[in-house]
């Protein structure tokens, strides 16, 4: 499994990528494994303030759907369209291609609160 240095993480496996006053947030290559093949993003909050750990989505794979959390208080600018089409992004590279929302960071404080990368991979027992 990959876990990308550069990126914070949280336990319910999510990441993000933190850009000056932005950032963009997806799931984790664990978290694609474990559900399997993604056939549906489903992202409603466009525009919207959510607070850290609310719900902001949801994915759907072939066999459950997951909520998707969002990692630090923030403002949804943007959802990756391609996912409408192309969903299984998610699943060839969850880091990359397959990237869910960008934000702006309402509250930079909260990103102390999450996990590094050696941090994630001890709690998925990587």
């Amino acid at each position: 499994m990959n876990f990308p240095s550069e990126l914070k993480y949280t336990k319910d496996h999510e990441w993000v990528k933190v850009t000056g006053e932005e950032a963009v947030v997806g799931i984790t290559d664990f978290a694609q494994r474990e559900l399997g093949d993604i056939v549906y993003v489903d992202i409603n909050t466009i525009g919207s303030d959510v607070s850290k750990d609310e719900v902001f989505g949801t994915v759907e794979a072939v066999k459950t759907v997951s909520d998707l959390f969002m990692p630090i208080t923030s403002s949804v600018l943007e959802f990756n369209a391609a996912l409408e089409s192309n969903p299984e992004l998610v699943n060839t590279d969850p880091y990359g291609e397959g990237w869910m929302v960008k934000v702006k960071i309402n509250d930079p404080s909260e990103l102390d609160t999450l996990l590094s990368a050696e941090e994630y991979k001890a709690l998925v027992g990587a």
